[in-house]
C-alpha cells in the first residue's frame, strides 16, 4: 500500500480516535484503513495503537511517531502550494489558535474579514489560555503572548503588550494602594493558572516571588477581572484585557511606573506553512489591526 497513504491513515486514526471515524473522513472503507495501518506498523515493526473494542489508543512508539508523520504530510503539503504557486486564492482550512480574550478582540476580526473576502477558505479556531503544541495539533497559526522557546518554528513578531495591576476601587478604599513593588506582600492577590503563571511576578528592575499562597488563583482572564472588579484583591493581566475596564473606572491601574518592558506578541508556524496564501494574507492582516490598535 502507498506510504503516504498509511501516514495519512494514521494521523487520521490518531486524530479521530478510532478507524471507522478516519474512514469517515478520508473516504475509505474502513477495512481498508485498518489494512493500512497494519501494513504500516509491519514496515515499522511495531505496534502504533493498543486496540479494544472501547477504545484506540496511541502506544509510545505511536505517539513518538504522529509528530513525524504530521511534520512529514505538512511538507509535502507545503512543497505541493509552492509548486503551485504563492500567489494563489486562498482555499481550504485555516487552523489558528490564541489566548481566548486576544483572539476575540484581534483575531477574530482578521478571521472575518479574511472568509468575507475569499469564498473559497473556511477557519476553525482554537480559543484556549494554553500554549498548544503546534505541530501536533496541525496548527497552520499561532498566536503566543511572552518570551519564546527555542525552536524550528518560523516567529514574526506583530506587536507587543503591557502588564498591568489592577484592583477595584472598593478595595483599594478598604485595604489602601501599594506604594512599592514590597507593599504587595502585604495584599491580597489574584493569580493565574496558564502560560504566564509562575511563582512571581516582574517588575521593573526587580521580581516579586509570590512565596505567600495567593488569596486566588483562577484559570481564566475573566475570572481574574470579575474577581478584581469584586474587590477580591490585585490582579496581575495585560493591558489589552483591562483597558475598557480601567477607562471605565471599575479597576485602577496600580504601580505604573514599576511596569516592566512589554511583552513581545508573535504568530509562530511551521517554515513550510509561510508560502501558503491564507497565512501570508493572515500575517499581513495581524500586523495591520494590531498596528491599528496601538499594540505595534
Amino acid at each position: 500500500m502507498d506510504r503516504l497513504l498509511t501516514l495519512e491513515m494514521f494521523v487520521a486514526v490518531a486524530g479521530e480516535g478510532g478507524f471507522a471515524a478516519a474512514a469517515r473522513k478520508l473516504g475509505h472503507s474502513p477495512p481498508a484503513v485498518t489494512r493500512g495501518i497494519a501494513a504500516l506498523e509491519d514496515r515499522l515493526g511495531t505496534s502504533l495503537f493498543h486496540r479494544s473494542t472501547r477504545a484506540v489508543v496511541l502506544t509510545d512508539a505511536g505517539a513518538a511517531f504522529l509528530g513525524e508523520a504530521r511534520r512529514i504530510l505538512g511538507d509535502l503539503a507545503g512543497a505541493e502550494r509552492a509548486v503551485r504557486g504563492a500567489a494563489a486564492e486562498p482555499r481550504g482550512q485555516l487552523y489558528l489558535t490564541a489566548p481566548v480574550m486576544f483572539g476575540r478582540l484581534h483575531m477574530l476580526p482578521v478571521v472575518s474579514a479574511l472568509l468575507a473576502e475569499h469564498d473559497a477558505l473556511t477557519a476553525r479556531m482554537m480559543l484556549v489560555d494554553r500554549n498548544v503544541r503546534i505541530v501536533e495539533e496541525g496548527i497552520d497559526v499561532a498566536l503566543r503572548i511572552g518570551p519564546l522557546a527555542d525552536s524550528a518554528l518560523k516567529a514574526v513578531r506583530i506587536g507587543a503588550v503591557r502588564q498591568m495591576l489592577v484592583a477595584s476601587p472598593a478595595y483599594l478604599a478598604r485595604q489602601g494602594a501599594p506604594a512599592v513593588v514590597g507593599d504587595l506582600a502585604d495584599h491580597a492577590l489574584i493569580a493565574m493558572d496558564g502560560p504566564r503563571a509562575g511563582g512571581e511576578w516582574q517588575f521593573a528592575g526587580t521580581r516579586l516571588k509570590l512565596e505567600a499562597r495567593p488569596r486566588l488563583v483562577v484559570n481564566t482572564v475573566d475570572g481574574a477581572m470579575a474577581a478584581a472588579e469584586a474587590g477580591v484583591g490585585i490582579a496581575n493581566l495585560l493591558s489589552y484585557q483591562v483597558m475598557d475596564a480601567v477607562d471605565a473606572g471599575r479597576l485602577i491601574s496600580l504601580l505604573a511606573g514599576d511596569q516592566p518592558p512589554a511583552l513581545p506578541v508573535h504568530l509562530l508556524f511551521e517554515p513550510s506553512r509561510a508560502a501558503l496564501p491564507s497565512v501570508r494574507l493572515f500575517v499581513a492582516a495581524m500586523k495591520a489591526r494590531l498596528r491599528m490598535a496601538g499594540l505595534a
